[in-house]
C-alpha cells in the first residue's frame, strides 16, 4: 500500500533539527511538501539540519527541487541540510542540479595590483597569440605564392562577392549621408566668415584621407569581420577544423588566407567608392546652397591631391588586412559551448574597430611628421 505524503519536523536541543519526509515526492505532491516545510520552519530556530528521506518511495524533477533547496539551506536561511537515506535512482535525478559555489569562490578577494598584473599578462598573451597567428598566415601565403594552384581562387571570389559587392548598399548609404552631414555642419560656421566656398576643400580632404577609409573599415568590421569569426567559429565548434587537420589540410591555408586576401583586395576598392559617394553628398549640398558645379569642381581639384587619395588607399589596404585577420583569428580561437560563437563574433567586431582607430592614429602621426 503506497505511503501518503507526509512531513514531520522534530526540533531538538540547541537547534538540532530532523526532518522526516515520506511518500511520493513528485509534481503532484511537491506543492504540499513545500507548503508544510515552509510552515514548519517559519517558527523553528535551526542550527543543524538532517533530512531523512528514507520514506521517499519515488520522485521526479519537481520533487528533487525541494530536496535541493533543503540541501542548500533555502528553507532555513543558509543552514544547509544533510540528506539521509536517498535512494540511488533519486540520487541520479538530484545530481542534475549543480551545487552552488560559495560566495568566496564566486567573488574572490583579489587586490588591485593583482588584477592589473593579470590584465597585463592577458594582454601580452593576446599579443603573443596574434604574432603566432600572423606568422602562420605569412607562411601560408608564402606557400601559396610558390604554388598558386593551392590557393582556392573560387573561394576568394565568393568572399569578395559576399563581403564586398553585397556591402555596396550600406557603404553607399553611410558614405553619402556622411558627406551630407559634413557639408551641412560646416556650411554655417564657414558662412560667418564668408568662406562657404571652402566646403569643397573640407569635404574632399576629409573624405579621401579620413572618413572614407574609416567608415568603410568600420562597416566591414561589423559586417564581414563578424561573418568570418562566425563562420570559422561554427566550424570550430562542430569540429570541422579538426576534421580538416585529420585529412592533412591546414585550416590556415585552406580557409584563412582566402578571407584575408579577399578583405585586403576589396577594402581599398570600397574605400574609393566611399570617397566618391561622400564627395558627391557634399557636392549636392553645395549645389543647393547656390554654387555652380564648375566652381565646386575647381575647388575640389585644387584641394585634393594625389597624396590624399594615396593615403586613403593605403589605409584601406591596411584596414582590410587587419579586420579580416582579426575576424579569422577570433573564429579560429572559438571555445566550446553554445555561446562561444557569439563571444568570438563580439570580440572580432570590438577588436577590429579598436584596431582601426589605433592604426588611424598612427597614420595621422606619421603623415604629420612626413608632411604628406
Amino acid at each position: 500500500m503506497p505511503i501518503p505524503p507526509s512531513v514531520l519536523i522534530r526540533q531538538g536541543p540547541d537547534g538540532n533539527t530532523l526532518v522526516l519526509l515520506a511518500g511520493p515526492l513528485d509534481v503532484r505532491t511537491a506543492a504540499r511538501f513545500r507548503t508544510e516545510l515552509a510552515k514548519g520552519f517559519s517558527r523553528a530556530r535551526v542550527a543543524t539540519l538532517d533530512v531523512d528521506v528514507t520514506g521517499i518511495e519515488r520522485g521526479d524533477m519537481s520533487g528533487m527541487v525541494i530536496l535541493y533547496e533543503l540541501a542548500q539551506g533555502r528553507f532555513t536561511k543558509g543552514v544547509q541540510g544533510r540528506l539521509i537515506g536517498l535512494r540511488p535512482e533519486l540520487q541520479k535525478v538530484l545530481a542534475a542540479f549543480c551545487a552552488e559555489e560559495p560566495e568566496a569562490a564566486r567573488r574572490p578577494d583579489v587586490s588591485l595590483p593583482e588584477r592589473l598584473g593579470a590584465s597585463v599578462l592577458d594582454l601580452l598573451e593576446c599579443a603573443r597569440g596574434h604574432v603566432v597567428f600572423t606568422g602562420g598566415v605569412v607562411q601560408a601565403f608564402a606557400t601559396a605564392a610558390r604554388r598558386p594552384a593551392l590557393m582556392r581562387w573560387s573561394e576568394v571570389g565568393r568572399i569578395v562577392e559576399t563581403a564586398g559587392v553585397d556591402a555596396l548598399p550600406i557603404v553607399s548609404l553611410v558614405s553619402l549621408l556622411t558627406g551630407f552631414i559634413i557639408a551641412f555642419e560646416a556650411a554655417q560656421p564657414l558662412a560667418a566668415y564668408g568662406a562657404q566656398i571652402y566646403l569643397a576643400n573640407t569635404i574632399g580632404r576629409v573624405m579621401t584621407r579620413e572618413l572614407g577609409p574609416i567608415m568603410t573599415a568600420v562597416v566591414l568590421a561589423g559586417r564581414s569581420g563578424s561573418a568570418f569569426a562566425a563562420e570559422l567559429g561554427t566550424m570550430k565548434v562542430n569540429e570541422e577544423l579538426d576534421a580538416l587537420e585529420t585529412m592533412g589540410l591546414e585550416p590556415l591555408r585552406f580557409l584563412v588566407i582566402q578571407r584575408i586576401l579577399a578583405g585586403t583586395v576589396l577594402t581599398p576598392l570600397l574605400t574609393v567608392y566611399a570617397m566618391a559617394l561622400g564627395v558627391l553628398g557634399g557636392f549636392v549640398v553645395m549645389l543647393g546652397i547656390g554654387f555652380s558645379s564648375a566652381i565646386i569642381w575647381n575647388q575640389l581639384v585644387s584641394a585634393v591631391t594625389a597624396s590624399d587619395v594615396l593615403v586613403g588607399l593605403v589605409k584601406g589596404v591596411v584596414f582590410g588586412a587587419v579586420v579580416a585577420s582579426i575576424g579569422c583569428r577570433r573564429g579560429m580561437e572559438t571555445g566550446q559551448g553554445p555561446a562561444a560563437v557569439g563571444v568570438s563574433t563580439t570580440h572580432a567586431v570590438v577588436a577590429g574597430i579598436l584596431a582601426i582607430v589605433l592604426i588611424d592614429s598612427a597614420f595621422a602621426l606619421l603623415t604629420y611628421l612626413l608632411r604628406v
